[in-house]
């Protein structure tokens, strides 16, 4: 499809994804929430020792807030994006309760006040996942622009319900697949081949239903800060 039906198409399946979130019930709903905050904390050790970027929950999105709260009492710093200007990379500004905040683009709020800084980890929200780990979002790509403008790639972990699951956005090449996407059925790990499910972590630390393997990491040391345990 040309650039134009590739828009469209992407827009009617945007309105769909977005309608069938919206129609979920609020008791599934926190289930998922709570399903999806338990693969995260215990699927990614590591992330209470960065700052982690994520996105004010909108149209019943995944709500990261009860999570990063307690990442926060163990010295995790938590950022949420600004719209700076029109067509232009995202800027992650720190907060957390407390800090000051104003509605900005679709009366999302933000800090304006809070300095800049560099997230190590993005809890990416997915309108649609695809089998390549690519993300359908809301059109505009702030967050493509944003992966792409960054002296250092941050660990992306795409957060979304199973219901968003598609077979292909048809990505284009300024899409930036995410590096996991972690709904409420639990991991799923990116590679060349796209995306594999490798498991529901929890806090006993059963073995994942495959190994993750990294292709830089020392034998000697832990996992990297935010990539999950059960790693060799």
């Amino acid at each position: 499809m040309d650039a134009a039906q590739l828009r469209a198409w992407r827009k009617l399946e945007r309105e769909r994804l977005v309608a069938a979130r919206l129609a979920v019930d609020r008791d599934s709903l926190r289930q998922w929430n709570l399903a999806i905050d338990r693969h995260l904390e215990f699927g990614f050790p590591g992330l209470h020792r960065g700052t982690i970027g994520f996105c004010w929950p909108y149209k019943n999105e995944y709500d990261a807030r009860h999570l990063l709260r307690r990442l926060r009492d163990r010295g995790a710093v938590t950022a949420l994006p600004v719209v700076v200007a029109p067509r232009s990379p995202l800027q992650f500004r720190e907060w957390h309760p407390g800090v000051r905040l104003s509605p900005g683009v679709y009366g999302i709020p933000f800090p304006p006040d809070s300095p800049p800084c560099d997230p190590d980890t993005v809890l990416l929200p997915m309108n649609g996942f695809d089998r390549g780990g690519f993300r359908l979002g809301y059109g505009a790509g702030y967050f493509d622009r944003t992966l792409a403008s960054l002296a250092r790639r941050p660990f992306v972990l795409g957060v979304s319900f199973e219901l968003a699951a598609m077979e292909t956005i048809h990505p284009q090449p300024y899409d930036i697949p995410a590096d996991f996407v972690v709904t409420e059925r639990g991991l799923y790990r990116r590679d060349e081949s796209g995306l594999e499910f490798i498991g529901a972590p929890d806090g006993d630390s059963r073995p994942l239903a495959s190994p993750v393997c990294y292709a830089g990491e020392k034998l000697e040391g832990g996992p990297p800060a935010g990539q999950p345990r059960n790693s060799r």
